[in-house]
């Protein structure tokens, strides 16, 4: 029997509960790799907006919060952060049989009855949270210093006691498996997620002489110290991606850093062939971006810390390096230059996160919850 067949003899309801839907993302594609396990489930969330979403997600129930009646609620989701443990707390889940979060905020907090299975997929520990120059100068807007540290401190106080809620935590890395255990003071299964690299595998590598910097250009990616690095040694960059980091990264650059934009979906295999290797400069939590780059064939320069360290390994798969600074990462680009790097090597070390391992990890994870149900006619012997 299939192990969606299966899931759903063992649990006839289930509810996926995921922290909003509205622009897709890395969490998004964890959501819809679960949900293809689970074709049966339904989904909750605090605010949706159907339009970019694909069947596996639209051809359910979703059910949204009351704050989805907010207006400009798609557009300004994270100001609503602070309502959201209410928002979670006032759906009803005491009908499922299992409760699946994916959580990097709130999700986690939604009330489950006794004896009901909950197991949470955690992205990251509240960053909002736990982070404080993140809620101050990106979540929710620039707030005061004293505003932002005491709302940050009430966000920790209600992270943590909801932490207690899920029965299982899975960490989408060993990094954040730490940041669990140091926030909530639990123990999680790490299970990597789901990385659709399919057609990165048969593009034919065809390398040039730039390095590529690959995904949103927001400020905690760090493109700039990508620049600043190809520009201090003379070599060629390419930008692909949009973001609100843009205009700020084209003033800093010299005519040697191209810019793509956003890059199409088909068009994606043939820029990550093409680059020399791909610079990461970011604090990731786990970052996918990697593990396309070496589906492509593509190595990898890396800020060594942060999720990146179960992707990418040094010397083999590429080059991971410390401190986050520019002077590191020209240190690490010269290093890069005077190694050599077996394609099949990365290739073959990306193919540990094809959807197909997640799914056979997260679906066992499931059934390990129960025992399986007895046949009819055992029970009919009695």
């Amino acid at each position: 029997m299939a192990v969606a067949d299966e899931l759903a003899r063992r649990f006839p309801r289930v509810a996926v509960v995921h922290e909003w839907l509205t622009i897709p993302g890395g969490s998004e594609k964890v959501v819809t790799a679960i949900l293809a396990l689970l074709p049966h489930a339904e989904l909750f969330t605090t605010v949706y907006d159907p339009a970019p979403w694909p069947p596996v997600i639209t051809g359910r129930p979703v059910h949204a919060s009351i704050l989805d009646r907010l207006p400009g609620a798609t557009r300004h989701y994270r100001y609503l952060l602070p309502l959201m443990d209410a928002a979670f707390r006032r759906f009803d889940l005491s009908g499922f049989d299992l409760v699946i979060s994916s959580n990097h905020a709130s999700a986690k907090n939604v009330t489950v009855r006794p004896g009901t299975p909950h197991v949470c997929y955690c992205h990251t520990p509240m960053r909002y949270a736990w982070d404080e120059s993140l809620l101050a100068g990106e979540a929710i807007g620039p707030l005061p210093a004293p505003v932002a540290a005491a709302l940050a401190a009430w966000l920790r106080r209600v992270d943590r006691k909801r932490s207690s809620g899920p029965d299982v935590y899975v960490a989408n890395s060993t990094f954040v498996a730490e940041r669990i255990r140091e926030a909530y003071d639990r123990d999680s299964r790490v299970i990597h997620p789901p990385v659709a690299i399919a057609n990165l595998l048969e593009a034919p590598r065809a390398p040039s002489e730039a390095y590529l910097v690959f995904g949103r250009l927001v400020p905690y990616k760090r493109a700039d110290v990508a620049i600043a690095a190809c520009e201090r040694l003379g070599r060629r960059l390419v930008v692909a991606g949009s973001g609100r980091d843009l205009e700020r990264l084209r003033a800093i650059a010299s005519p040697r850093v191209e810019f793509l934009g956003e890059v199409p979906d088909a068009d994606v295999p043939e820029v990550m062939s093409r680059a020399r290797a791909l610079l990461f400069p970011g604090l990731e939590d786990f970052g996918m971006v990697p593990v396309e780059a070496q589906a492509a064939g593509a190595p990898v320069i890396a800020y060594g810390a942060g999720g990146v360290r179960d992707s990418v390994f040094d010397g083999r798969t590429g080059v991971l390096y410390e401190p986050g600074s520019v002077g590191a990462l020209c240190d690490a680009i010269v290093r890069f230059e005077g190694l050599s790097f077996d394609e099949r090597a990365l290739r073959g070390n990306a193919s540990r996160f094809a959807p197909e391992r997640f799914a056979e990890a997260f679906g066992e994870l499931l059934l390990g919850l129960t025992d399986p149900p007895e046949p009819a006619d055992n029970l009919a012997s009695r």
